[in-house]
């Protein structure tokens, strides 16, 4: 049945972008700069400059009695000097006090800077054993379309927006990775198991980051749907369309992405892209019954046609029955590298989303 579905919607080949169907793990990777060009250029443009050099300052620490003694709390500033100046932004670290051997570790990418915070049971994380490092996404640059202020005034300080200059979501992920700068000098940090994650347009932002920065071993992307973790072909009533997003937030993209207006079934490229050039690392896809928006189903389908560059390099995809009821809430489809949690309720980020995302990280 699922594989029916995929063969019914016709999508493009991450494996075929050069003309030619790639056979092996060489030519993957000599292929795999183009495909993260394509995306680039024809929906999230391109990443931010590289900074010049990046260092933290903390601001606040509590080694003792955070999270009733079980954790370290951590607010620093990372200070990256980019384009000439010095970008600064905040972090909050929160890691376990006690525990044997090196610590996974969250990077969460936050509507609000608040930890805890109703997107993230920090506690019930310390408890499962990982840590977390989260930021507020606005407090690297706003969510609109002015382009003047954070880290957008210094990408257009001096210059127009291109076809393929970057959106908003970009420049959210270029702030993932330089918490993952500060990661790589902990100590305590399992660098072998860093998980970016992220909810709805933050999930997106996630996937990118995951895919431009091969350091993250993890990617979560939490109910993320439309140019996001749900493919374009085989939208129905009710699910978002590129039209609908860029109509309410072509800032988030590439200018160019708007060529692709009302093109769902014409894109040359699908979302699955993405977790194509995460392979071999591990991709996680959180979605939700009332989220219909999203295209839960699409997010599913997401999943099961990311397999092919897991194959090359001999690991399993995504597992799952083909005559499976692939929609039923409660299920946890993690045995692979491609995990899908499905559950009740609407468009948000619970604890159940937590849940199936940290369990993932343990298998």
């Amino acid at each position: 049945m699922i594989n029916k579905m995929l063969e019914s919607l016709n999508l493009p080949s991450p494996l075929e972008v050069g003309g030619k169907r790639v056979q092996s793990v060489e030519e993957w990777e000599e292929i795999r700069p183009f495909v993260l060009r394509m995306m680039q250029e024809c929906e999230y443009g391109y990443m931010p400059e590289e900074p010049e050099s990046v260092s933290f300052r903390v601001v606040e620490e509590d080694t003792d009695r955070y999270c009733a003694g079980k954790a370290s709390y951590m607010k620093l500033e990372i200070i990256a000097r980019v384009y000439g100046e010095d970008f600064t932004f905040p972090v909050t670290y929160v890691y376990p006090r006690k525990r044997s051997g090196k610590v996974k570790t969250f990077v969460h990418i936050n509507f609000r800077p608040d930890v805890p915070d109703k997107y993230m049971p920090t506690e019930e994380i310390i408890d499962n054993g990982f840590a977390c490092a989260s930021f507020c996404y606005q407090d690297v640059t706003s969510d609109d379309g002015d382009f003047t202020n954070g880290l957008a005034g210094l990408v257009y300080k001096n210059s127009e927006r291109t076809p393929y200059s970057p959106g908003k979501i970009a420049m959210w992920a270029w702030a993932a990775m330089r918490v993952m700068d500060f990661l790589q000098t902990r100590e305590e940090v399992d660098k072998d198991n860093i998980c970016v994650c992220g909810h709805s347009r933050l999930g997106k932002t996630a996937l990118l980051t995951g895919a431009v920065d091969t350091r993250f071993s993890a990617v979560h992307s939490n109910c993320s749907g439309c140019s996001g973790d749900s493919l374009n072909r085989g939208k129905g009533e009710g699910n978002e369309t590129i039209g609908d997003i860029i109509d309410r937030f072509e800032f988030w993209f590439c200018e160019n992405y708007k060529t692709f207006y009302g093109k769902d079934n014409e894109t040359p490229f699908e979302q699955h892209f993405l977790s194509a050039l995460i392979a071999p690392r591990r991709v996680h896809i959180a979605s939700a019954a009332e989220d219909v928006w999203a295209g839960p189903n699409l997010e599913f389908l997401f999943c099961a046609a990311s397999g092919e560059v897991y194959e090359l390099y001999g690991k399993k995809g995504f597992i799952y029955d083909d005559d499976d009821d692939y929609l039923k809430p409660g299920k946890y489809l993690n045995e692979g590298n491609i995990g899908f949690c499905y559950r009740e309720g609407k468009h948000y980020f619970s604890r159940d989303d937590w849940h199936g995302m940290m369990d993932f990280m343990n298998r």
